[in-house]
């Protein structure tokens, strides 16, 4: 499906938009306030998933032009999903389920928990070299960063092992960069306030840094710091899932140190962001790309689109639209928000919409019940323009924060 392009009263730059539902007054307001932001690049890029979120929309693609706009990268930067293909089928899980669960849970510390002490991966990760050039405000959280580096945190992440149409195991994740990522974020984006007269501002949350200026050179180095600590915790997660895959049914499905590489015995892997900065090369232009719940569907780029707690997630290749700034939805997005979830759904609600899933069925969950969860089937056929679907999953065991 093509996308519309919105004409929003007010704003002052384009909205291409690949939503199918009709876009109410407080959605139509943030996309205003983004489209005129004198550092906007082009247009904004709205995709299927689209819902509000805090300054912008949560599945905008916002590109801008020697500026970034901390608090529409969000607090939980570089979260994102991994997903591993393994050689097996489904018959070595029969009897297995809810043992390889409980499993699951003892290797991967979830919700505020985190590991007693750091593990190996994480006391030799490289990256801890320039903690202590992250912003003054983190610098006693160090040891609690490292503890929870391999650690699913809560919310909307999970732990998933899925089966595809052709009956292969695959095991999934979906994790960010866990405190240590929401502690920068709400430093950086205090100080990005700070630096302008709110008044002048579409939204005080709107409030960006320009390249050049040491605020910027700051957020820069954390960012990207963030955004490598959210890759690594995906890649420990995964290790410790396939250890424990291993451990369950006798497998020996291949690792390295430093995480999947060559000599893996995975024929697939893909580990991506959907909350994060990149630069790059767009209508001839190098810019700043900010995908706020969205993930890099250049031509070629794999990715995953995670439906939700009962329904079907895609592993996508992209097909590189220019329009979108090469980029896709990020899964199915929310429709209701969790206070109303859990206003509206029950326990046995849960229970139904999670028929044949070995997961948590308790008041602790409802609120990332499917029916608070857009239809995903939808979400995907309004961005067939976007990206190829390469495999189909359906969950049989989730592990939520």
């Amino acid at each position: 499906m093509p996308y519309n392009k919105l004409n929003i009263s007010g704003g002052k730059a384009g909205v291409l938009s690949w939503v199918t539902h009709g876009l109410g007054e407080m959605e139509t307001a943030m996309l205003r306030n983004v489209s005129r932001l004198p550092c906007l690049f082009k247009h904004v890029a709205l995709m299927p998933d689209a819902h509000l979120g805090k300054g912008s929309m949560v599945g905008s693609v916002i590109a801008t032009k020697d500026a970034v706009i901390p608090a529409t990268v969000g607090v939980d930067i570089g979260c994102g999903m991994m997903a591993v293909k393994t050689p097996f089928k489904s018959v070595i899980l029969d009897g297995k389920l809810k043992e390889f669960r409980h499993e699951i849970e003892r290797a991967i510390p979830v919700g505020f928990n985190d590991h007693k002490e750091p593990v190996e991966a994480s006391n030799t990760w490289h990256r801890w070299a320039a903690f202590d050039k992250l912003h003054p405000g983190v610098q006693d959280r160090k040891r609690k960063a490292m503890k929870q580096l391999g650690t699913l945190g809560g919310g909307n992440h999970f732990v998933e092992v899925c089966l595809d149409t052709d009956d292969n195991v695959w095991l999934m994740l979906h994790s960010g960069s866990r405190n240590i990522g929401n502690e920068v974020a709400t430093r950086h984006i205090a100080t990005a306030k700070s630096l302008h007269d709110l008044n002048t501002l579409p939204a005080a949350d709107l409030a960006y840094f320009i390249q050049g200026t040491p605020e910027f050179k700051a957020y820069w180095h954390d960012l990207e710091w963030a955004q490598s600590y959210a890759m690594k915790n995906r890649e420990i997660m995964m290790s410790n899932l396939v250890r424990s895959f291993n451990r369950i049914f006798g497998t020996e499905l291949g690792l390295q140190s430093a995480g999947f590489g060559a000599e893996a015995r995975h024929p697939f892997t893909v580990n991506c962001h959907h909350n994060y900065v990149s630069i790059e090369e767009h209508f001839g232009e190098k810019v700043y790309v900010t995908r706020k719940g969205a993930i890099n569907a250049e031509a070629g780029r794999f990715g995953i689109i995670p439906g939700s707690m009962g329904a079907r997630s895609f592993i996508v290749k992209g097909l590189g639209s220019a329009d979108s700034f090469n980029s896709c939805s990020h899964g199915a997005g929310r429709k209701m928000s969790r206070t109303a979830a859990k206003a509206k759904y029950t326990i046995d609600d849960l229970k139904k919409q999670t028929t044949g899933v070995e997961c948590r069925k308790d008041k602790g969950v409802v609120d990332e019940i499917p029916g608070a969860y857009k239809d995903i089937e939808e979400v995907m056929r309004a961005q067939n323009d976007l990206v190829e679907v390469v495999a189909e999953l359906k969950q049989i065991i989730c592990v939520k924060g």
